[in-house]
Formats: C-alpha cells, structure tokens, sequence
C-alpha cells in the first residue's frame, strides 16, 4: 500500500514543464473545511497515489480533523533519489514543494491558524515534509516525517532560517532502510531540532520499508493534541 522513496520510476512521462504537479487534483476526506478544528496535509511516497496515503486516515479516527492529499503527477514527485544533487531533481522538486506550500496558504487564507495545521508524509512524501517544513517553518500544529529526511546529496548546506517554534514532530524509520540512510534522519532531527522543533526519533530495527502500528499510533496522539 505504501510506495517508497528509492528507485527512479522509468518511463514516468511527465509533463515537461516548469510545474509539473501544478494542475494535480487535491484528494479530501473527513470533515469539510469549514466545519473541520483542523486539518492533515498527507503527501504519498513514490508509485503511490492520494488515494493510498488517505487511506491513513481512517486509522486516526478523528472526525473532527479534514484531510487533503495531493496527487504527483505520475506518481511520482520528483525522478531520482532524494540524495542526488537538488538540480537533478528539477524542476519536479520545486513543484512538489510550491504544491505543499499552495495548499498551506490556502488553508491560512480560508481562517485556519497554523497551529491547526499538521503535515505527514511517507518516505519521498516524508521528504517533501522534511524539506517543506525547513523551508517554510512556522508553529505547526504537528509534523509526521515517516522514513524520510531533508533532500540533498551529503554535505548539502542547511542555511534554512525561521522558527518551527516547538511545532511537535514525529520522525519514525525502519533501520537500517534500503532508500533512506540512518544518518540522514539523524541530520533532519537536528536540523528541525535547530529550527526551534520539538522532535521525536524513533528508529525501528529491521522494520521494512513502511508504516508500523506504534507510528500510527504516535501519529494520532500527535492529532488528538492538536485539536485539543
């Protein structure tokens, strides 16, 4: 159910734009917006889809919290590996990022603080998260970063500025992970950690490539909090 970070999609026949993702349809679920206390943005991993990460949803049983889920253009949100060079990647990447941020500015517009406002993402979603977040960092009402880190290749400057101001985030993996190295989840906690974040690692030995029972759980508490 849960696609992962790791290899380049072939034959991905994307729209060869500036903005590839840009006219991908928005998945809801729950709650109408303004009837909803808060609301989850849910970002799917590679070769899944807003239909599969939805699926989550019904784990949270929280009905008063509205759910929305962007679709990739083709599934996929960016070609190559998280950890190739940030140019490679374009302008997939800088799409994905302007697709999460459109949504969120939507959201502040129609009322909703951003205190109300959560992020989960797994795997290429989680580093869609991870990155979203750094770049756009404000007082979140929670982050859910499922096997996934900052986009990059090593050694990638963090010169991100701003404050999370102790936006609670959870960062769950498997470890070690075939896509996404151990050292990069550590990097992403102390960079939101830098940021003003209150985060939560927790690494699971020889778990494979998805989500467990105990981050779903964590993920509702975090849920439950938010909307008191």
């Amino acid at each position: 159910m849960y696609a992962g970070e790791g290899t380049r999609l072939e034959n991905h026949n994307m729209t060869n734009t500036q903005d590839p993702h840009a006219g991908q349809p928005v998945l809801t679920t729950g709650p109408k917006l303004e009837t909803a206390n808060a609301a989850i943005i849910m970002i799917h991993g590679r070769g899944a889809s807003a239909q599969s990460i939805l699926s989550l949803y019904e784990e949270f049983a929280l009905d008063k919290v509205a759910a929305l889920a962007p679709q990739a253009a083709n599934s996929t949100w960016y070609p190559y590996s998280f950890l190739s060079p940030i140019e490679a990647n374009q302008p997939y990447l800088d799409s994905a990022l302007k697709k999460i941020d459109t949504i969120v500015t939507d959201l502040l517009s129609r009322g909703l603080p951003s205190n109300r406002i959560a992020l989960l993402g797994f795997s290429q979603g989680a580093c869609l998260t991870s990155e979203y977040i750094a770049r756009h960092p404000r007082h979140y009402g929670a982050a859910m970063i499922l096997t996934g880190g900052v986009i990059g290749p090593p050694g990638t400057p963090r010169n991100y500025t701003g404050s999370l101001a102790n936006t609670p985030i959870f960062i769950g993996t498997s470890d070690p992970d075939p896509h996404v190295p151990f050292e990069r989840v550590t990097e992403t906690r102390d960079v939101l950690t830098k940021l003003g974040g209150k985060v939560d690692l927790r690494h699971y030995p020889g778990m494979p490539h998805t989500i467990n029972e105990e981050e779903i759980g964590i993920c509702r508490d975090l849920l439950s909090n938010m909307i008191g």
